[in-house]
């Protein structure tokens, strides 16, 4: 159930009209990496976390909630920037006074140039913020991502929040209004304590490498392919040991040559790990039995019924003291 508040998480103030960052401020209304984009992945996530992880069902759909909050915040900034536009748009009488709102020809000459660039954000949408990015193409659920894994999710969100708060980041490049960097800068911030959540969230659930249940081959998992010529680098990623899974890096300075001689990697040898096949079927084994009976166990059915929500007794026994005395025996009545 969701319920409006008509102020807004954070009270967005704009110092003077300005169009044209209006349309680069789409990006984060209809576009990729924008407060819809985030709000609706979140809130689709969030299903299919009800029963087996409801905490993480909770902190999704308050983080969701709180997208579609900066969604309105963007949203709002953007008809702000536009005062005067969509009243002289609508002025359909006097075309002179939209090249007085926006100081002469050459003003109004540019304006012309940006909405030939998104006809839509002028012509279609009146003036008023529209779902597309900063170049008119329509808002797609395409954007949206989720795997109906827990751990792949939050990585998603992670990288989510990651892409938008650098959006906001480079926003702010592009106006020298200070009220709509306070604003921007706030939208920001919120990215990074986003990013946080998810990611503590991700921590708190054990085991969470690899991504998704199976195991990794333990024959190619410490592998690293030098697939170029020139000067070679070294660093965590090939030499030591595995971020996650502490094993020995393999370092093939000749791909070509390995895989002539190891017939196309069917002969590859196990080297730096104590994994093996049998430790990695039993693995999968395990983690599968596990996720299996937390999923199975949160959706038992009760007396053959399948509830999403549980309503507070209090109010239950509220509603059968205010109904009417006899209807049980109304029902049984009419039935007959």
């Amino acid at each position: 159930m969701f319920h409006h508040v008509k102020e807004l998480q954070f009270n967005a103030r704009v110092s003077k009209p300005d169009p044209r960052f209006a349309r680069l401020l789409l990006e984060q209304f209809g576009g990729p990496n924008g407060e819809l984009k985030a709000a609706m992945q979140y809130f689709v996530q969030a299903f299919g976390c009800r029963k087996p992880h409801p905490d993480k069902y909770d902190m999704l759909m308050d983080i969701a909630t709180e997208e579609f909050s900066h969604l309105e915040i963007v949203g709002a900034t953007i008809q702000m920037l536009l005062t005067g536009v969509n009243g002289e748009l609508k002025n359909a009488a006097d075309e002179s006074d939209l090249t007085k709102l926006l100081d002469g020809k050459a003003a109004k000459e540019g304006y012309i140039h940006e909405a030939l660039v998104n006809p839509n954000f002028f012509l279609v949408s009146g003036g008023t913020p529209s779902l597309t990015d900063s170049n008119g193409n329509p808002w797609s659920a395409t954007y949206i991502m989720g795997m109906g894994d827990i751990t792949v999710d939050m990585r998603l969100n992670i990288a989510a929040e990651s892409t938008a708060k650098l959006v906001y980041e480079n926003l702010m490049k592009f106006t020298d209004d200070v009220l709509v960097k306070e604003t921007l800068r706030f939208l920001m911030t919120r990215e990074v304590t986003h990013f946080q959540m998810f990611q503590a969230a991700l921590h708190s659930l054990q085991p969470n490498f690899p991504p998704g249940i199976l195991q990794s081959d333990p024959r190619f998992s410490n592998k690293y392919f030098n697939m170029s010529r020139g000067e070679d680098y070294t660093g965590p990623w090939n030499e030591g040991k595995t971020s996650e899974m502490g094993e020995e890096w393999q370092y093939i300075d000749d791909p070509h040559q390995h895989v002539l001689a190891t017939n196309g990697l069917l002969e590859e040898k196990i080297k730096g790990t104590e994994r093996n096949e049998n430790t990695v079927q039993a693995g999968n084994k395990a983690l599968s039995a596990d996720r299996k009976a937390t999923i199975d166990e949160a959706t038992q059915p009760v007396d053959g019924i399948l509830s999403w929500s549980e309503y507070n007794s209090e109010m239950t026994d509220e509603k059968a003291a205010t109904k009417p005395i006899g209807d049980k025996t109304k029902q049984k009545k009419s039935k007959k």
